[in-house]
């Protein structure tokens, strides 16, 4: 037993030692790609970092050489794999960056339909929660859109188009949490069910084919019910009267609604309010 444990031990540091032999000798590839004038052994190190994933390798050897490259025949890969490696690397804005620079440079480039396509998707990978600014959201989206102009015929395009779906749904959804707001607020000074009606309306024309198309209807139709229910006397059945509108256009839309029960509650009370 003490033999086989040693022979274990002996084995792992055999293993620890040629590892670390490994790592000196690709750390000292590295820096000697680094400190080299010769502009295409570094350019042959950068390609063989990335295909061994080493993309921040590869990304800081490229970004050293591209514009030594620029104008030759080796600057349209170079810009590329530069691009793709930030990329890899899930940096994302600076990989967008230099995807943008790619097509616009080479607009009918070996890479161009890859480019475009990876700028958007990798906006789309980036995109933050709601509760942030969604800028990147809407950067993600154009981008996408963009590809999808130059390249309908892209076998990228169904990934293009659900990644477009789903920023959309991301953009609504920060569209219903702001009506949402403005109806919690009521009448907290000034007509907030006023103001949530417009960004539910204005959303739901914006992001007609959104999965939180219902959500922003049903809003809509509560806040003109609050709006009615708590107006001055004389302005009450017109505003009644908007609600009725509103819950025929609900239920027509959505006749078998889980939120068909409120609805039709909010329209009987809106009925006995209106006179002939």
């Amino acid at each position: 037993m003490l033999i086989m444990t040693k022979r274990i031990v002996n084995m792992r540091n055999l293993i620890i030692s040629m590892l670390a032999m490994v790592c000196l000798a690709s750390c000292g590839e590295y820096q000697k790609a680094q400190k080299s004038t010769d502009y295409d052994y570094k350019l042959d190190y950068a390609k063989r970092a990335f295909e061994n994933k080493k993309y921040v390798q590869a990304a800081t050897i490229l970004t050293d050489i591209i514009t030594v490259f620029k104008g030759t025949e080796k600057a349209e890969d170079a810009l590329y794999l530069l691009a793709l490696s930030h990329y890899e690397n899930k940096d994302y804005v600076n990989s967008g960056a230099y995807f943008k620079t790619y097509y616009n440079r080479y607009p009918k480039g070996k890479y161009t339909e890859l480019a475009r396509f990876y700028c958007g998707y990798g906006y789309y990978l980036d995109s933050p929660d709601t509760q942030l600014d969604q800028s990147g959201t809407i950067k993600a989206i154009e981008e996408l859109q963009s590809f999808l102009d130059y390249f309908p015929k892209s076998d990228k395009v169904s990934i293009a188009q659900n990644a477009i779906f789903e920023l959309q749904d991301k953009l609504t959804l920060k569209e219903l949490q702001n009506a949402q707001l403005y109806y919690n607020l009521g009448n907290y000074m000034g007509n907030n069910y006023e103001s949530a009606v417009i960004v539910a309306k204005n959303a739901i024309k914006n992001y007609p084919y959104s999965r939180y198309k219902e959500d922003l209807e049903l809003l809509v139709l509560k806040s003109r019910y609050q709006e009615a229910s708590q107006s001055v006397e004389e302005k009450k059945m017109d505003r009644y009267r908007t609600v009725v509108d509103e819950y025929y256009s609900f239920i027509n839309n959505y006749p078998d609604s889980p939120n068909r029960k409120e609805a039709d509650n909010i329209f009987k009370i809106a009925q006995s309010h209106i006179h002939d």
